[in-house]
């Protein structure tokens, strides 16, 4: 149980720091209640733990050799990616094409939207950006990964606090943190993580 919060949580926190679901957070967060924005946001990631747990463990029937061999693939082709885009990457400052993507897609969900929206509306439109987003990134299929090895309740209160903790980090600090969080640093992180899981599958399965 612990080492499946620590895996989930140590991997969500390290990935999503930074990620396009950060910006969308720390953007509204400048427009609207920081309280609202929180609300929506981590209701919309908690929903996507808890989906990508379930997959999780309907992935699990399947024969266990599959199951190891999907999981060393999947974590030591993320690794080498995220190296590989962080080798890509200029070494100072943040990614600014991260933040104009979640800046567009803010901009295109308020576009018929009135200026001044009630507490209902702010919530809806942080919980449908955030989970439009998170939607097939990386980290939703490494929960879905850990939750085929792993205790489901350690993934999931682990996968749901990372989450909360970027998403508070976001809302509370995100303008600050925005010219200062360093992506490639955070990618090379990101990837060595999930070679480090790759590899402990690996050994798992031999």
């Amino acid at each position: 149980m612990l080492a499946a919060f620590i895996a989930s949580f140590l991997l969500i926190a390290v990935s999503e720091l930074g990620d396009k679901t950060f910006f969308i957070a720390a953007i509204l967060a400048m427009r609207h209640s920081r309280r609202l924005v929180f609300a929506g946001a981590v209701s919309a990631l908690a929903a996507m733990t808890i989906l990508s747990v379930l997959v999780g463990q309907v992935a699990a029937l399947l024969p266990k050799t599959y199951i190891q061999y999907a999981e060393i693939a999947l974590f030591l082709g993320f690794g080498l990616k995220l190296l590989y885009e962080a080798s890509k990457m200029p070494v100072s400052s943040c990614d600014t094409e991260i933040i104009q993507e979640a800046k567009t897609a803010i901009e295109k969900a308020e576009f018929n939207l009135p200026k001044t929206q009630n507490a209902g509306a702010i919530i809806a439109e942080a919980f449908t950006l955030t989970f439009l987003s998170e939607w097939g990134d990386r980290t939703q299929i490494a929960t879905i990964a850990l939750a085929t090895r792993y205790p489901v309740v350690g993934v999931t209160i682990g996968a749901i606090l990372g989450h909360a903790l970027c998403a508070a980090l976001a809302v509370i600090c995100g303008r600050m943190l925005a010219g200062r969080i360093s992506e490639r640093k955070l990618t090379i992180a990101g990837g060595i993580l999930f070679i480090i899981f790759g590899v402990m599958a690996a050994v798992e399965a031999a």
